[in-house]
């Protein structure tokens, strides 16, 4: 085998899928390196989770080729869903058993002949030894994050599929979440993770950006965000709604995106931006107006707008 091709756990492309007469995922080529953290974005309906399932073999491909963990996606699906640990939006634990009960019974399903051992390791690992008794059922978002994420562990896969796994999760425990998974790409664990939340795309080391069924970025955060081309400049204060609502009619003005107390207005002609937000200046009770970096945000956001033609509707 190539060496070059041996760091990538996830290497596919071309991959396709339909219900009915509705493209879902539309020729989408995704390569993850081993100990990669990366990040798999788009808006609800966009394809994420039918993408995420055909690689882990919970879905056949209608077309396309790759592997995952060096296993062939279209012949063996089997040893690729006993290889790599899934964790769906939705946990599925048993309210009624304990942490320890719930991860042994995951445990007893992948057949795990030391399985006591490896339910231990991973309480010990994700800190949940002083809760390791108490019921599935009774314990906040953040700790049932936690046991999901053990169960996922307890085969030791080397790769880890994740969708959306913080909603609906408080800030203090996604921080906490973060800082696992970082710990474990430490160790060579690779991590898919799906998410809609900002932050969490900037502690990815690379992301991928899908709308719609097709795949309309890829690279790392800085790399996304210089291949867009935008410019930016942020309003402050002043009559704030009405000239965000006067720039949306200006030349070179893409987009206008409220941020709390300020909005941010986009644009790829960048002379022809600057020369609308002079003439923004001049309005009564103009916003304070400066040259700022272009984010993350603003160019997802941009990409969903753009995408909206790419297929005829939403999935």
């Amino acid at each position: 085998m190539n060496p070059e091709e041996n760091q990538f756990v996830i290497d596919v492309c071309d991959l396709s899928k339909s219900f009915g007469d509705r493209r879902v995922v539309d020729n989408v080529a995704l390569r993850v390196r081993r100990g990669e953290i990366f990040g798999f974005l788009g808006p609800n309906g966009s394809g994420k989770t039918t993408t995420i399932r055909m690689i882990c073999g919970l879905l056949t491909p209608d077309a396309g080729s790759g592997s995952c963990l060096g296993f062939d996606l279209m012949r063996e699906s089997r040893q690729i869903k006993r290889n790599v640990g899934y964790m769906t939006q939705r946990f599925s634990y048993w309210e009624d058993l304990t942490v320890r009960e719930n991860l042994d019974f995951v445990a007893r399903v992948y057949g795990l002949s030391d399985r006591r051992k490896r339910v231990e390791q991973a309480i010990e690992d994700l800190g949940l030894g002083a809760r390791a008794n108490q019921l599935a059922g009774s314990m906040s978002g953040g700790w049932k994050q936690r046991v999901a994420l053990a169960a996922c562990m307890l085969h030791k896969p080397q790769l880890l599929l994740l969708d959306e796994p913080t909603a609906g999760v408080d800030p203090t425990a996604r921080r906490d979440f973060w800082k696992e998974l970082h710990r474990l790409a430490a160790t060579g664990v690779s991590v898919l993770v799906s998410t809609h939340y900002m932050d969490e795309a900037s502690r990815c080391h690379k992301l991928a950006y899908i709308a719609y069924g097709k795949l309309l970025a890829q690279g790392t955060e800085q790399e996304i965000i210089a291949a867009e081309g935008l410019h930016s400049w942020q309003l402050r204060g002043g009559a704030l709604a009405q000239c965000s609502t006067e720039a949306e009619k200006l030349p070179g003005v893409e987009q206008v995106i409220a941020f709390g107390m300020s909005a941010h207005v986009s644009g790829r002609n960048e002379a022809q931006l600057r020369t609308s937000m002079q003439q923004l200046a001049t309005m009564d009770n103009a916003p304070q107006m400066e040259e700022i970096e272009t984010g993350l945000e603003d160019v997802f956001i941009h990409l969903m707008n753009r995408s909206k033609d790419n297929f005829g509707g939403a999935v």
